[in-house]
């Protein structure tokens, strides 16, 4: 299903800078820390053609930014691999128009292949501070089951297409309160996000916890 996993698919206005401050970044690469540990982020030969997977990223104040303005800082582009990362790995995104397929970013890196997708999710709601991008086959192949609002299938990661499904199922789902949703067409793709880290956090690994118990019922039924 998955090819091409983590390569950028936008066009991107990029122009080289510093990087963000340790004090700025702190609580993010906090959760990208606890992220890595769990391989919700990491890098696998095995998978995803061997390409790194998962980002995260938080609003950057002013909070009153209009919508496809609502600057973030986020995991520059294949950092799956690298278990701590200092503020050269982060970059921030300052524009994102998914109609035109077009990202603004400025920093040390390139941003994530899946910004477009997070800066959607910001303009859903100004209170939104925190997006975590996972891959978790648990949560992912279980959606239906925990009641997780899911993406079509058809739409690939990285994409236009993709950040209008996340608009859409704003609309016409409850992912506004349930703060996760499945990328139906991005293999093991899961997305949450809060008003705080902590919020986003709690939301992913707690249901992460209630998909593992699911795994356990489903494996003891076929062994019996």
């Amino acid at each position: 299903m998955t090819t091409n996993e983590g390569v950028i698919k936008y066009q991107l206005d990029y122009s080289p800078g510093p990087p963000l401050d340790v004090t700025t970044l702190s609580e993010l690469n906090a959760w990208r820390r606890i992220l890595y540990m769990t391989e919700l982020i990491s890098q696998d030969p095995a998978r995803y053609d061997g390409y790194g997977f998962g980002n995260i990223s938080c609003r950057l104040a002013p909070f009153d930014r209009p919508v496809n303005y609502r600057a973030f800082a986020i995991t520059g582009t294949q950092t799956g691999d690298v278990a701590h990362l200092t503020p050269e790995h982060f970059t921030t995104v300052v524009a994102y128009h998914p109609e035109r397929n077009l990202l603004v970013g400025e920093g040390p890196i390139r941003p994530s292949s899946e910004s477009l997708t997070h800066g959607t999710v910001y303009d859903q709601d100004p209170e939104l501070r925190w997006v975590m991008h996972v891959h978790s086959p648990e949560l992912w192949h279980n959606a239906d089951a925990l009641e997780i609002p899911v993406t079509a299938v058809d739409i690939p990661y990285g994409t236009p297409e993709m950040a209008a499904e996340a608009a859409r199922l704003f609309r016409e789902t409850d992912v506004s309160a349930r703060r996760i949703f499945s990328m139906g067409g991005h293999e093991d793709g899961i997305v949450t996000f809060g008003r705080t880290a902590d919020e986003a956090g709690s939301v992913l690994l707690g249901m992460l916890a209630r998909a593992l118990a699911l795994v356990d019922v489903q494996s003891e039924s076929v062994n019996s």
